[in-house]
């Protein structure tokens, strides 16, 4: 039987065959999908689930679905959630396909030429219920044929909802917000586990809020959100985390953009998970800027539970802070260190090292930061090959800093080339992704990993071998907490 044979007709259900399918979302249950399912079933709705980032590919679901969401929140997933589309049109011709993300509105153009049906960006679990409403609606008018029966007729006006030829912005207002809705989805099992002391425990991953208040040119956010962010009210929160928690979780990731732009709200759900699961630890992204603004919560965050707090240093360089329009400088980024330390949170600074601005000692000063300020274990290896990605849509496209450097679209990259203007920074971004990937198929120590980038680095600027001391190799109980799955943003 091939996947042809397995291709259902129009009337699967009364309504629609609904399939949702996430490709990646950090290495955590996805709750893009969850949160769909949730609005659906608040609908009238049922659904189906796939993450193929931890599950194969089901043909049988893809044949019989009549409409598919496919969550793309990131670039790693819209390039997954291509090859899902190509197969599912493939398997089953006359399905509707709808992007929905982040990345789905800053590739809208793409998608709706080459694709997708429809797109969906912004706060989007309410635009989609309403795409469905709208495809059940024209195929009721359809009856039996066996035509596409959301081409049937006019695409529907939407908002939030572009379709070929109809292109919209997305919506941007607070929604009624569902809880959302897991069960079908893999085991908690099958995603990041939090590591502490030597022992795993299993995540749940929540969001409090949307968006963000900031306009980093590099960050995806801005240019969908436009510097605006929605809570999500403390029972929908709480009832999720109350759901992790009956399926596992001894961990919490709060996956905010950034978790301290509402730091009342945040506060509060974090005192109310406290109080209902005192046991129950934590971990929150938040700027250099809001840690230093926000100083009084992070005591009272380390109280209740935090084990450590991720930070989008991206540099220490002050040009490339100011060319990233990051809202800190290096000299706030030892202050917020010297703060989340004395606060006793564990501080897990993330990088993106190869940008057009950085040079040679300036990827070096990043590694003797880590070195000298005992972070070694606080970094994952793979932050030292972040290379800036520049998709379509990006605010950085308008800044004149880049230009000089910027080169065409990738289309099938989703990102525009650039070319660093010293060849020496792209040959070592070049040898040390392979170097990482290599220790990571090994399973190697990070900090020999680190040993053996820095001393690449220098290599690299001095033209032979420096002589380096390792940094010291620690036990993995003697670590400081970390998650399972290397990739924060």
């Amino acid at each position: 039987m091939n996947d042809h044979d397995l291709m259902a007709d129009d009337d699967v259900t009364p309504e629609a065959s609904i399939l949702l399918v996430s490709c990646y979302e950090l290495g955590h249950q996805p709750l893009g999908i969850a949160s769909v399912c949730g609005f659906l079933r608040r609908a009238g709705y049922t659904c189906e689930t796939m993450d193929i980032a931890v599950e194969p590919f089901d043909v049988h679901k893809a044949a019989r679905a009549q409409i598919v969401g496919i969550s793309v929140p990131m670039h790693t997933a819209l390039r997954l959630g291509i090859a899902v589309a190509q197969r599912l049109r493939q398997i089953n011709p006359t399905c509707h396909i709808c992007f929905f993300g982040l990345y789905a509105q800053l590739n809208a153009d793409y998608l709706l030429d080459h694709i997708a049906d429809s797109v969906i960006g912004g706060e989007f679990e309410e635009p989609f219920v309403a795409l469905v409403d709208a495809l059940v609606r024209q195929r009721k008018k359809r009856g039996r044929s066996r035509h596409p029966w959301w081409q049937s007729q006019r695409a529907p006006d939407i908002p939030g909802v572009s379709f070929p030829g109809r292109k919209t912005g997305p919506v941007l207002r607070r929604l009624p917000f569902a809880v959302p809705h897991r069960e079908g989805l893999p085991s908690l099992t099958r995603y990041a586990h939090v590591e502490i002391g030597g022992a795993r425990r299993l995540v749940g991953y929540v969001e409090a809020s949307r968006g963000c208040l900031h306009h980093c040119v590099h960050c995806p956010i801005p240019p969908v959100y436009g510097g605006r962010f929605f809570v999500v009210p403390q029972q929908v929160v709480l009832e999720d985390i109350r759901q992790l928690v009956e399926a596992g979780a001894q961990h919490i990731t709060f996956g905010d953009p950034d978790f301290l732009n509402g730091p009342g709200h945040a506060l509060r759900v974090v005192r109310a998970m406290h109080r209902a699961f005192p046991e129950l630890t934590f971990d929150f992204t938040a700027k250099v800027e809001h840690l230093l603004a926000r100083r009084e919560c992070l005591f009272e965050l380390a109280e209740l539970g935090c084990l450590f707090i991720i930070s989008a240093v991206e540099s220490l360089s002050d040009v490339v802070l100011a060319n990233l329009n990051k809202g800190h400088t290096r000299a706030d980024v030892y202050a917020a260190l010297d703060l989340v330390r004395r606060a006793g949170v564990a501080w897990r600074p993330t990088w993106i090292p190869f940008t057009p601005w950085a040079t040679l000692d300036d990827y070096i000063d990043i590694l003797e930061f880590v070195h000298s300020e005992g972070l070694v274990y606080h970094v994952d290896p793979v932050q030292y090959t972040i290379r800036l990605l520049v998709p379509p849509g990006s605010m950085l496209l308008g800044r004149a800093a880049i230009q000089p450097f910027l080169g065409p679209l990738d289309e099938t990259g989703f990102t525009y080339q650039w070319t660093h203007p010293d060849p020496r920074m792209d040959e070592l971004h070049r040898r040390v992704s392979a170097l990482v990937e290599r220790a990571g198929r090994a399973h190697e120590d990070p900090a020999q990993t680190f040993h053996e980038i820095r001393r690449l680095a220098y290599e690299m600027r001095d033209g032979e071998p420096p002589e380096l001391a390792p940094p010291p190799l620690l036990d993995r109980a003697e670590r400081p907490p970390w998650l399972t799955e290397p990739w924060f943003c």
